[in-house]
């Protein structure tokens, strides 16, 4: 590898990420790093204020941090490296990571390894999400609302069953019971109503453990993909699920894809948000409170395979 001297790297682990599998996931990847003569500190993420702390050090010291855990940390950490004008390299060690999945990032110690040590800091774009008067919530993947915010949170409560089991449980679990919502949504000024089961504002094609959501999606290409899956039967959206893998479902005419720079989102009856598998609150019932989501290009230089 060369000149591993360049670099040096700050990496904050999620303890819990992969339901425990961060800390281990992180110890042959910095070992090869350090063998290769580059500097690594490794921290646990003490919690969301002192992470951001220890994000403003790393790159006040010029390292490069690293998130070691899900896309949920990846988000938690992303915009602040950003604002920040520093470089973030990721170590994927969640249960979906999609968003490693999206950038084709390898999952050997090895290859990640040399990411890392020999990779080009590239601009990718963010998301950022506006609700009310709270301060702007930075997205890597995907802001979305319906059955898959409700799968998000089905997901947190099935830790107890095999990792490959728990996003296919709380999608079928979720499509089983839910309700469509009215809902408004703006595209660049344009608005649409719909009866739907579920509406995802997209950067990367992936979510929910490898569904290929928005399989137009590219992360530097300026834009949003909206993926609006019009409410159906519970035994339709069930028999569709499994062409979600494959990203067909935008072939179907209950789905629409639109995309642009701005979307603002309302709708009722109540139903959750989130975001890279973390829940963001409930969709405003408002258009006038709307949430928006807009595209942030270019916002990160992210370390990418050469």
């Amino acid at each position: 590898m060369s000149d591993p001297g360049a670099r040096s790297f700050s990496f904050l682990i999620n303890p819990l990420s992969g339901g425990g599998a961060a800390p281990a996931a992180v110890v042959p990847v910095a070992r090869i790093m350090r063998d290769a003569g580059a500097s690594v500190e490794v921290t646990y993420s003490p919690g969301p204020r002192a992470t951001l702390d220890i994000v403003e050090a790393a790159v006040e010291r010029g390292d490069v941090v690293v998130s070691v855990g899900g896309d949920g940390m990846l988000s938690s950490i992303a915009g602040q490296v950003s604002t920040l004008g520093g470089t973030l390299g990721i170590v994927p060690a969640g249960r979906g990571n999609d968003f490693a999945r999206m950038l084709g990032l390898p999952t050997d110690p090895e290859g990640l390894a040399r990411i890392l040590l020999e990779g080009t800091a590239r601009p990718i774009d963010l998301l950022s999400l506006r609700t009310g008067e709270a301060e702007p919530r930075v997205v890597a993947g995907s802001v979305y609302c319906g059955v898959d915010a409700i799968a998000g949170e089905i997901v947190d409560k099935v830790r107890w069953l095999p990792r490959k089991l728990q996003y296919p449980y709380a999608a079928v679990h979720s499509l089983a019971t839910y309700k469509p919502i009215g809902v408004h949504v703006t595209v660049d000024g344009e608005a649409h109503d719909f009866r739907a089961a579920t509406v995802v504002v997209a950067n990367s094609k992936y979510y929910g453990s490898g569904m290929k959501i928005a399989p137009g999606a590219e992360v530097d290409d300026g834009l949003l993909d909206v993926i609006v899956i019009e409410a159906a039967s519970r035994r339709g959206l069930l028999q569709s699920l499994p062409t979600v893998y494959d990203g067909a479902h935008v072939d179907r005419t209950e789905v629409h894809v639109m995309r642009g720079r701005s979307v603002t989102l309302s709708g009722t009856p109540s139903a959750p948000m989130g975001g890279d598998g973390e829940p963001l609150g409930h969709l405003p019932a408002s258009r006038d409170g709307a949430a928006r989501v807009d595209i942030l290009a270019g916002a990160l230089d992210l370390l990418l395979p050469s």
